[in-house]
């Protein structure tokens, strides 16, 4: 998503040395080490070590091995532990979810398919989200649903799920989420259901996905720790998927800019063409903002 406007951004030369915060299959490092052409380095970080370890075999075989790539199994959050003593020419941070993760159903991140109610980006570590659900009152998941996704149907929702709950039942599978929320919303007339539900279905997985993930947390360390990470005159470029990252970066670089610490940052979004959102329907929510430490 993106590449040509990162790039764009980034103004990557030969010799530099940058991290991708965010691995994932590694579309985009792909791209970023070509501008380098053979020279410089390239650190990432991936928290899903299933996913990394593919990547890093997909990399290595396109001709991308260790003198040009190192690759960490870590969090982003620690942006200033992935290479101590370095300080990048460019950084890269795409908060997305991979296309990997959301069409494996073993990760429960897709309501269409049924799989365990995981959605843990690390699968090693943490609480799943069918665990998760099982910490929280009603209140306490009307909350996380309205905060972390802006669900208009938060209470219905949560009441339903309470409820099976103190039935004795148990929400441990995708689609046995996707049925409550589907019989939460029974209310609505036939015509409009269909799609408030899955709407609706969408928001209460990244709801979850958030909280399982801490994710605006770590986006908050992110980027506090980022300019100590970036060479004056240095690049960064960040991409959000929704509107609770999206003003959590805004108000950092604000913030940072106001400060000194940024000679200039994107004072509005950039967006994908409605090429690439036609080619690419995951594109259409992604927002770019991007700073030049000063």
């Amino acid at each position: 998503i993106l590449v040509d406007e990162i790039l764009e951004v980034l103004q990557i030369q030969p010799g530099q040395t940058g991290y991708d915060a965010t691995l994932g299959y590694g579309g985009h490092t792909r791209r970023m080490l070509a501008q380098l052409q053979g020279q410089g380095h390239l650190y990432a970080t991936d928290v899903d070590p299933i996913e990394m370890e593919k990547t890093r075999a997909r990399l290595a075989s396109a001709g991308f091995g260790p003198e040009l790539l190192t690759i960490q199994h870590r969090n982003f959050a620690d942006v200033d532990q992935v290479a101590p003593g370095v300080l990048f020419d460019f950084v890269l941070a795409d908060l997305g979810v991979s296309s990997m993760q959301i069409d494996n159903p073993e990760r429960g991140f897709t309501f269409k398919h049924d799989g365990p109610l995981d959605l843990r980006l690390d699968p090693s570590s943490g609480v799943t989200a069918a665990e998760r659900l099982r910490q929280l009152d009603q209140e306490e998941l009307e909350n996380l649903l309205v905060e972390n996704s802006d669900e208009p149907y938060a209470d219905r929702i949560a009441k339903a799920v309470i409820q099976v709950f103190r039935r004795g039942g148990t929400v441990d599978t995708t689609r046995q989420l996707y049925a409550l929320i589907e019989g939460a919303l029974s209310f609505l007339p036939a015509g409009e259901r269909k799609e408030a539900v899955k709407k609706s279905c969408q928001r209460t997985f990244q709801a979850l996905r958030i909280d399982v993930n801490s994710e605006f947390e770590v986006l908050y360390e992110f980027m506090e720790k980022l300019p100590e990470c970036i060479k004056p005159g240095g690049r960064a470029a960040i991409l959000t998927f929704h509107s609770g990252e999206d003003r959590l970066v805004k108000k950092a670089l604000k913030s940072g800019y106001k400060a000194g610490i940024y000679s200039d940052y994107a004072k509005d979004v950039i967006r994908p063409s409605a090429k690439e959102c036609a080619q690419n329907g995951r594109a259409r929510s992604t927002k770019m903002r991007w700073a030049i430490k000063k």
